[in-house]
């Protein structure tokens, strides 16, 4: 981003120089606000193809059809894929785990120590491989502490998440969790310089006003249940939506500078070992109690199968498009519960559902109609054997410069 000009003090036609508190108050003058600074009006422009509005119907409507050819591009359908992909996953694991709480078993550690531990199987080995085993070490004493942090802010929300749902009710759960979007969006500005048009945060609250569609449908079909400890439970939903978005802004901003593979075989890595300590010590007596039979088993096994997908296409939409894109992408996560509960649980549908996807896909949409200022290029780095393999061909990953 280029710096203000600033006033420069001169002596025209006999006129004296401006003074420094001139100069200073201009100075200030021009430094923007917070608010301006995240809805990107410090900068002189945000999209490519900006939108003519005082010259006439004719170029307004020229204006519109070139901005339309620059959003509805390869990359813009991965991306509208990549999400429902995502928001589909996410339903499957919200179905597995009340399958799971049906058969008598719920030990929210236990049931993602899975998932870290085969992130942390498939992909340390891969990245060790590419590094070399010296590199690898020598990345866990220079940056280690950094994806504990990132993995331990993780495994937390997880569970905080987890445990409002057994505390508050569902309509209070689905309507906080939606927190985690504009949570994202904040975090994103201060790690990955992320700046929004205003066309963005309409494009969120469409998203929100979506969501807030299939909670209204919940709550006149009554498939809300009674809260225990609402306030515990509403608490422990905002700090674990803060948690994710968190953990997502910080993810994206990772995967922008370091391979794939590097940071979440580091989230494998050290979630793993929080997860393991976290459900020992809270856990271990429950694990002679619950049943381990065959659905169980079976329902881990796909729970895990759906995290691992999660976990390994959402750090590359945060390359396609954004974080936040990929918070408000699985807005449509209740759409989706409701055509597993037709056959599952024998939900009805609510005519306002089918209202309420296209919303939230119509709010992505309108997110997308400006060119993503979180795109930002930035060369990913890699390490050892892999950073002397590239040095010498001259290949390297360059986020933002992708065909799509």
């Amino acid at each position: 981003m280029s710096e203000p000009a600033h006033a420069q003090p001169s002596l025209e036609d006999g006129k004296d120089n401006s003074s420094t508190s001139d100069l200073v108050t201009e100075t200030t003058r021009q430094v923007p606000s917070f608010w301006a600074a995240f809805t990107g009006k410090d900068r002189s422009t945000l999209q490519e193809e900006p939108i003519v509005w005082n010259d006439g119907a004719g170029a307004f409507f020229n204006s519109v059809g070139k901005r339309a050819k620059n959003v509805f591009t390869k990359r813009f359908l991965a991306c509208m894929i990549a999400g429902q992909l995502l928001s589909v996953a996410i339903t499957s694991t919200s179905v597995l785990t009340t399958l799971l709480v049906n058969e008598g078993w719920s030990l929210p550690c236990t049931q993602t120590l899975f998932l870290y531990f085969f992130l942390n199987l498939f992909y340390t080995p891969f990245t060790i491989y590419k590094y070399g085993i010296s590199a690898w070490g020598k990345m866990l004493l220079t940056d280690g502490w950094k994806y504990l942090f990132l993995a331990a802010v993780d495994v937390e929300a997880n569970f905080l998440v987890v445990k409002a749902y057994g505390y508050t009710s569902l309509l209070s759960c689905m309507l906080l969790d939606a927190w985690a979007t504009p949570a994202c969006m904040i975090f994103a500005y201060f790690f990955v310089k992320a700046r929004y048009h205003w066309s963005q945060v309409l494009g969120v609250l469409i998203c929100i006003a979506g969501l807030g569609l299939l909670v209204t449908s919940d709550f006149i079909t009554d498939k809300d249940y009674p809260a225990q400890k609402r306030v515990l439970g509403d608490i422990l939903m905002l700090i674990g939506a803060t948690g994710y978005g968190l953990s997502n802004s910080l993810e994206e901003m990772f995967v922008r500078k370091r391979p794939l593979y590097e940071v979440v075989g580091q989230m494998g890595f050290w979630g793993s070992i929080i997860n393991a300590i976290q459900g020992s010590s809270l856990e271990h007596h429950l694990y002679y109690e619950v049943s381990w039979n065959g659905k169980v088993i079976g329902y881990l096994v796909g729970y895990t199968c759906a995290m691992l997908f999660l976990y390994t296409l959402a750090p590359i939409l945060y390359r396609l498009s954004s974080s936040p894109f990929y918070n408000l992408s699985i807005l449509t996560s209740d759409f989706f519960g409701l055509c597993f509960g037709l056959g599952l649980f024998g939900y009805t549908p609510y005519w306002l559902y089918f209202v309420a996807y296209p919303l939230v896909l119509v709010g992505l949409i309108v997110y997308f109609c400006t060119t993503r200022p979180e795109s930002i290029e930035t060369k990913v780095v890699a390490r050892g054997k892999q950073e002397r393999k590239e040095a010498a061909t001259g290949r390297s990953v360059v986020v933002g410069q992708t065909s799509f």
